[in-house]
């Protein structure tokens, strides 16, 4: 009896056991969950927490909401020029509606990956095909992605219940035979600016130098006219003083003057004057004899 007992508890102790993970499960913080009866989905979208369900009848699975992300191989795109380019991306996406995912993937991660890369390169061979090399090349990667990433978004949402965070290019490479030809374009549209800025700065250079040799001869024809007006100014006031000097003392001014044309005159050692005796440049000569004499 005892051991009969005992078989029974332990039984049915086994039996909650059993019952009780079969009917209890949990879901982490970074996962949802769909709960299924025979495959069909009886409740979407499985907050965190402590859950029951019916066992056998009901299976629960469970998705991880975290950012995945898709590393895509690297793409061969033409530009609106037909220039081909080299583009290695990858994408960032996350489950947000469970039900969806479940029902267009089974909920199998790497299905999910194969139903989005084709769109993801079908999504980038249209950017790239509506803009041209140097559109490409000016254009920030971020700015360039967001219109491939919207509209990708919005399909997976509705398509796998999916969303497309971000699609971002690591690098873009231009084949061997394009590479040459556009360095080759770069180079002369950069030859081509400088060649332009300097001819801008060697026109404001001649206008500079213009602009200050006209200056300068403005200034000095101003400062001609300047001298010339003081230099007559000063001619008219020495001859008025000359005049009136001359006007106080004539007899005087006249011997201070004859004074000064003999000193000149005979400066020099050997110099020589053939004049008349008579002359009146010895009139003051003769006049000073007498005085001599005496």
């Amino acid at each position: 009896m005892i051991n009969n007992r005992s078989l029974l508890i332990v039984g049915g102790l086994a039996a909650v056991a059993w019952l009780a993970s079969n009917s209890l499960y949990v879901v982490d913080e970074t996962e949802r969950a769909v709960k299924l009866r025979f495959g069909e989905v009886i409740e979407e979208n499985i907050q965190p927490g402590l859950h029951v369900k019916v066992p056998i009848t009901q299976t629960v699975r469970t998705f991880d909401t975290r950012l995945l992300t898709l590393d895509t191989d690297p793409s061969r795109y033409l530009t609106l020029e037909q220039k081909a380019v080299i583009v290695d991306s990858y994408v960032m996406w996350q489950v947000i509606n469970p039900t969806r995912y479940y029902e267009a993937t089974a909920g199998d991660e790497l299905m999910a990956t194969r139903l989005i890369q084709p769109r993801v390169d079908e999504s980038l061979r249209n950017e790239f095909g509506r803009l041209n090399l140097q559109q490409i090349i000016a254009e920030r990667r971020d700015d360039l992605m967001t219109g491939p990433t919207n509209d990708l978004d919005e399909l997976m949402r509705e398509e796998l219940g999916v969303a497309i965070v971000d699609i971002r290019v690591k690098r873009i490479d231009l084949p061997e035979d394009v590479s040459a030809a556009v360095y080759d374009r770069m180079r002369s549209e950069r030859e081509r600016e400088a060649r332009e800025w300097r001819a801008q700065g060697n026109e404001e250079s001649e206008r500079i130098r213009a602009n200050a040799d006209r200056r300068r001869q403005v200034l000095l024809a101003q400062a001609t006219a300047r001298s010339e007006t003081l230099r007559g100014e000063g001619d008219a006031e020495a001859a008025a003083i000359f005049s009136e000097s001359y006007s106080q003392d004539q007899e005087f001014f006249a011997f201070w003057r004859s004074l000064n044309a003999y000193r000149e005159s005979f400066q020099g050692d050997g110099n020589m004057l053939v004049l008349d005796p008579t002359s009146d440049f010895f009139r003051y000569l003769k006049s000073a004899a007498p005085s001599l004499g005496e």
